[in-house]
């Protein structure tokens, strides 16, 4: 072999081996590093300590959940058959319109903290819809996160039982 081809094959096997170190470290991503982005509710159930299953906001929910690389975060759900206000103003429902959107969405802001080695998620609650919630902090478990989707367990459901399970495709 003539120094030339050495010189060639040399070359191309040095790139060989520095390819998959570097997808390598592309799969290594933190799980905080994963979750940054806004994700597009899936579906949402709560699975209630007697067994039984509920859909808060229908069995075709709306709602997006955004993380930042700051820490900050939104959550928003709602019924994707929540009536209009017949009155087309805002602060005028009825009561059966007004109890319909209290019971059909939900949105919270704050920051959060991601534990790496328990995957969790913990959320520090600034403002919400449901002022319950405000100034707790509410953990959610990653059960799932894998590429463009995402699944999680909240077991801290305030002013309910059980668990909420969450799925979300990322937002294009």
């Amino acid at each position: 072999m003539n120094r030339r081809s050495i010189l060639g094959i040399s070359v191309i096997a040095a790139m060989g081996l520095a390819l998959p170190s570097s997808s390598a470290g592309a799969q290594t991503k933190s799980l905080k590093d994963q979750l940054v982005g806004t994700w597009t509710l899936v579906s949402w159930e709560q699975l209630h300590k007697d067994g039984t299953k509920g859909q808060d906001f229908g069995a075709s929910p709306k709602g997006i959940t955004t993380f930042d690389a700051n820490g900050r975060f939104f959550v928003m759900f709602a019924r994707s058959d929540l009536p209009q206000i017949a009155s087309n103003n805002r602060t005028k429902p009825s009561p059966q319109e007004a109890q319909a959107i209290n019971l059909g969405s939900l949105a919270y802001f704050g920051t959060y903290a991601v534990d790496e080695p328990s995957k969790t998620i913990a959320l520090h609650i600034e403002a919400s819809t449901f002022p319950n919630q405000l100034g707790i902090s509410s953990k959610r478990v990653i059960t799932s996160l894998s590429g463009d989707e995402l699944k999680l367990t909240n077991t801290t459901v305030v002013g309910g039982d059980g668990q909420i399970n969450t799925a979300y495709t990322r937002s294009k």
